[in-house]
This record gives C-alpha cells, structure tokens and sequence, in this order.
C-alpha cells in the first residue's frame, strides 16, 4: 500500500512528506469557496516528487457551474487526480446521487485527460449511494486498518484516520504503477 495524505487550509503548507507517495489538495468548495493555501500546498507536494490530486467539496445545486468553477482553479497537468468530496454539507444538505454523478461526469469532460475519482465515507457508499459511480476510482473514508475499509467495492484510495491529519494509502504495488495509472486518464 502506498501512503499518502489530504490537505486542506486547516492544514499548513510545509506538511511532512517523508514516506508518501500522494497528496490531495482541497482547491474549492461550492461556486466561491478557494483554498488560499492551493498554490503553496501544491508546491510542497510537486517539490517532494508526489503524485498530486486536488478535491472539490460538493454542493447540491448549481452542478455545472460548481465543475467550472474547480477546474478553473485546480491546476491542470497530466498525471493529477480530481476528486469529488461527497458528503454532508455545514447546512446539513448533501448534493444527490444524480448531482454527484452529473458533477463527475462534467469535471471529465472538461478535464478529460485527468482521472476523476469519487470521494466519500461508508455511511454514503452503502446507504446513500444508489448508483454506485465514482468516475475512474473510488476514494473511500472508514476509519479503521488501513487498506481494510469495510465494503466490497473496489476502491483506489482509502482514507483511514484523521488524527492527527487525514491519511490515506492507496491500492496500487508503487509510485510509478499510481503516476502511471493516474497519466492513462
């Protein structure tokens, strides 16, 4: 297992990068939300050799405007990942299954030379989820061993605890099987 790590602006922008392999850096959330950490984050990660991905927290509503928006601010090179961070809202709503995979599906067309994974915890994947899309991988949160998260499907990372950040490992036997899996978008 590959290990690996998720920022965001509660995070700093000289985080340890010993041991990782991957970082994902949160880049926007809804249509006006920029991490104002984005370009000093990804910086760290791209100085360490790491492969990058960069998540955008959804919103319900507003779908294609919300994917132009991320794409607009996610830098865009070959081998990065983009996310979808689906799960509830700080008003308590979620976007629909509908909403998330019409998201994906936008993000893809507007990047299509960039992998586009679902992220989500258990609870979503098994009892909110109805179509079971997640775009090129599954990111999946449930905390507990890492690399064991409790569900059948096939998943690409795997993020395992959030003390004291979030880590992550990822399903794949190197760095060079992850950046290369990650440039055949």
């Amino acid at each position: 297992m590959l290990r690996g790590i998720d920022v965001s602006a509660y995070q700093s922008s000289s985080y340890g990068t010993d041991g990782l392999s991957f970082v994902f850096v949160k880049a926007t959330e809804g249509r006006t939300y920029t991490n104002p950490k984005l370009a000093a984050q990804t910086k760290r990660a791209r100085d360490a050799g790491l492969v990058v991905g960069f998540y955008h927290f959804l919103w319900p509503g507003n779908l294609t405007a919300q994917a132009e928006y991320f794409v607009s601010k996610a830098p865009e090179r070959a081998g990065d990942i983009l996310a979808v961070d689906w799960e509830t809202t700080g008003e308590g709503t979620h976007a629909s299954n509908a909403e998330k995979d019409r998201f994906i599906r936008k993000v893809k067309e507007l990047r299509p030379n960039n992998r586009v994974v679902l992220y989500t915890n258990r609870n979503y994947w098994l009892n909110i989820d109805t179509t079971s899309y997640a775009g090129d991988g599954l990111w999946i949160a449930d905390y507990v061993t890492a690399g064991k998260p409790r569900i059948k499907a096939k998943w690409r990372f795997h993020q395992y605890t959030d003390d004291p950040l979030d880590k992550n490992v990822a399903d794949f036997p190197s760095r060079a099987a992850l950046r290369e899996w990650a440039e055949d978008a």
